[in-house]
């Protein structure tokens, strides 16, 4: 029963976040026809993207953040928009500051809960997906 509701929540999440994606994307390539937009807006085959959006669907994560509706901490796309130009060294940054917590980078956010039982290689692969949906 236990793997029924985790796999309806996972299925549902899923729905929620690529629902409005999917019919953008559909306009974006009709308006323009571009392979590089086509590229951006089609990120459920990356396997950054599947990997990442899984397990900040088991963690505790959707909570505090959505992609694009603010919560209590930012939205994963504004967090993306500041990130996405800064070296790759910002993976493994943001990599810990997930597992250890933080507070005060945006703005007087409370606290974001530390994970110290999630490893370095799955909180990297969740900045990888957050990452990816920069505008």
């Amino acid at each position: 029963m236990k793997k029924f509701i985790v796999i309806s929540f996972a299925f549902l999440a899923l729905a929620a976040c690529g629902g409005g994606d999917s019919k953008e994307s559909k306009d974006d390539k009709k308006d323009n026809g571009t392979e590089e937009k086509k590229e951006n807006t089609d990120l459920s085959s990356n396997p950054d993207y599947q990997k990442g959006l899984e397990l900040i669907i088991k963690n505790d994560c959707l909570g505090c953040h959505k992609v694009d509706e603010k919560i209590q901490g930012p939205t994963y796309r504004d967090v993306a928009n500041k990130y996405a130009s800064m070296p790759d060294t910002i993976i493994g940054h943001l990599a810990k500051k997930i597992i250890s917590g933080g507070a005060g980078v945006w703005a007087d956010f409370p606290l974001m809960t530390p994970h110290p039982a999630l490893s370095e290689e799955d909180a990297k692969a969740m900045v990888k997906y957050i990452l990816l949906l920069k505008n």
